[in-house]
């Protein structure tokens, strides 16, 4: 090793950027390659999330240009809170099971599902799910990581929206590497000055190392100049180089909603739910713009002679007032002369039905484009319907929305085998914060519960017709009515055989007769 690359590294375990790089965007960072247009379209995702969008410019009846506020129905919002909602609730249930011979089944059981259900609920891990997957839906990704608080030994998730994760490597199976990005703003000496955290993760071999890099920067949109970890007090414990043995996947998990990204195909990055729906979009917003505009120009005009607005002197003499209210602007002066009529009513009828009947037919398109059952969305002061209503009405809403569970539900067995993956490669107080086994992601059940798509009891009754013809076992109606795992509808079917053994009419007789009589001699 040479002079350079040792001070290289004592600098490293120091703690201390060496570069001092500046970075005016994340392309700039020689690790980092995002196709612009990317970038651009998921930061026009964010604004349309928002309801942000351009003032309307036009030419006022003097010829003079004039600006005024655009008026939409966010759309986007809407159509990823529908979906977000349709896809996953709190009700949902994650289970962990285990593979091992049936004598050593229970304590593994028992140990990485209950690990991960306290994990879960000290990060409020459902809650913040279904809070998270609104702008996912939007905007294209979302990227949640596990991490260990080293102070109290708890693993605490980061999240990350589509605007602050990069991939860094992928093949077909997802993103291998990738980066994350959260920035920290602070008031110094009276500006506002901006701490960027990149966080990389990466593979050596079979090690994988996490490095953090902090920037500075007195400008918001841009990312900075590299500084120490130390210069930013929530950060001063904070170790550049971090390598974890023992991990078979990324400790980030990525999810998109279901679909290919047509528009960029080398791209690993998703779609939001409304980005192959932009023309539909503006055909909405244009059309509900008109509408309030009209409505606004429809108030009543009136013209009247210009002898009617003149001042009138006062009988007593006294200083001359107006015929009409001043705070009225209903009247319009025009010269009439002295013939005709006086005063002339030219308010236009707002054509409100046919400005109704033309948005609810852009939904219409809408809700072909997302792939969503006819009246999902209306017009109407409703703005859309429940779920139960959509489903009973058509099963196309069920199968989009069976698509994005299958994307979520791969998600979450994924963080939990990261969750445990890195629990077992931690050492807190002198032992590891998991020692069990790794599960498989067939040994993890997620129940998304919807009961709200299909009703189980007619579901029951079809898979209790196909055992009475011996087509399908008990142990299988139990796996696919409740999607548990294999191992926990064994569970169930002992508890269940349980149960009935000690409801039998002569395992009762004989209880009572023991409670009554004792044991015999």
């Amino acid at each position: 090793m040479d002079v350079i690359q040792r001070i290289k590294n004592l600098f490293k375990r120091g703690g201390y950027a060496l570069t001092g790089q500046e970075l005016k965007t994340i392309n700039d960072h020689p690790k980092i390659n995002i196709d612009p247009n990317e970038l651009a379209r998921i930061d026009r995702g964010f604004e349309e999330y928002k309801g942000n969008y351009p003032k309307v410019r036009y030419f006022n009846s003097n010829g003079e240009i004039r600006e005024r506020n655009y008026m939409t129905l966010n759309m986007v919002k809407l159509s990823a809170e529908l979906l977000s909602g349709l896809v996953f609730n709190e009700q949902c249930e994650t289970v962990v099971s285990d593979s091992k011979d049936e004598e050593e089944k229970e304590n593994t059981y028992k140990s990485a599902n209950d690990f991960i259900q306290r994990v879960f609920e000290h990060n409020d891990f459902k809650k913040n799910l279904a809070k998270y997957l609104d702008p996912m839906y939007a905007t294209g990704g979302l990227t949640v990581r596990p991490y260990v608080d080293m102070n109290t030994g708890e693993v605490e998730f980061s999240w990350a929206l589509a605007n602050s994760f990069y991939p860094l490597k992928h093949n077909s199976n997802g993103i291998s590497e990738g980066v994350m990005k959260s920035v920290t703003m602070k008031i110094e000496q009276g500006k506002e000055i901006y701490y960027t955290l990149l966080e990389f993760h990466e593979w050596d071999n079979k090690t994988y190392v996490i490095t953090n890099e902090l920037y500075k920067s007195d400008n918001k949109s841009k990312i900075g100049k590299r500084v120490s970890l130390g210069d930013l007090e929530e950060y001063k414990n904070l170790t550049e180089r971090v390598p974890i043995t023992g991990l078979s996947r990324p400790l980030f998990n990525y999810v998109t909603p279901f679909g290919f990204n047509n528009i960029n195909p080398h791209s690993p990055l998703g779609l939001g739910i409304t980005d192959n729906a932009k023309n539909t979009l503006k055909q909405i917003n244009d059309t509900y713009d008109q509408f309030n505009w009209e409505i606004r120009m429809g108030q009543r005009t009136v013209f009247v002679s210009d002898q009617m607005m003149n001042m009138a002197p006062s009988e007593n003499g006294e200083l001359p007032t107006q015929v009409f209210d001043p705070d009225v602007n209903v009247f319009k002066s025009l010269p009439m002369g002295n013939e005709g009529t006086m005063v002339e009513d030219v308010t236009n009828d707002i054509r409100t039905e046919q400005y109704v009947a033309a948005i609810n037919h852009h939904l219409k398109t809408l809700e072909m484009d997302l792939k969503l059952s006819v009246g999902t969305f209306s017009f109407d002061g409703r703005s859309m319907k429940t779920a139960t209503e959509v489903v009973s009405e058509s099963e196309l809403t069920y199968r989009t929305r069976n698509n994005h569970v299958n994307e979520v539900e791969k998600f979450i067995k994924g963080l939990v085998v990261s969750v445990l993956e890195l629990a077992k490669a931690t050492t807190f107080n002198g032992k590891s914060l998991f020692d069990g086994e790794i599960p498989t992601f067939e040994h993890i059940g997620v129940d998304f519960d919807d009961g709200v798509f299909q009703d189980r009891g007619a579901l029951l009754k079809f898979y209790n017709q196909a055992k009475m013809m011996g087509t399908i076992p008990t142990r299988e109606i139990i796996k696919r009515v409740f999607k548990i795992p294999d191992d926990k509808a064994r569970e169930w079917i002992k508890e269940i055989e349980q149960e009935q053994m000690e409801m039998d009419p002569q395992n009762i007789s004989e209880r009572t007769a023991k409670h009554l009589f004792g044991d015999e001699e």
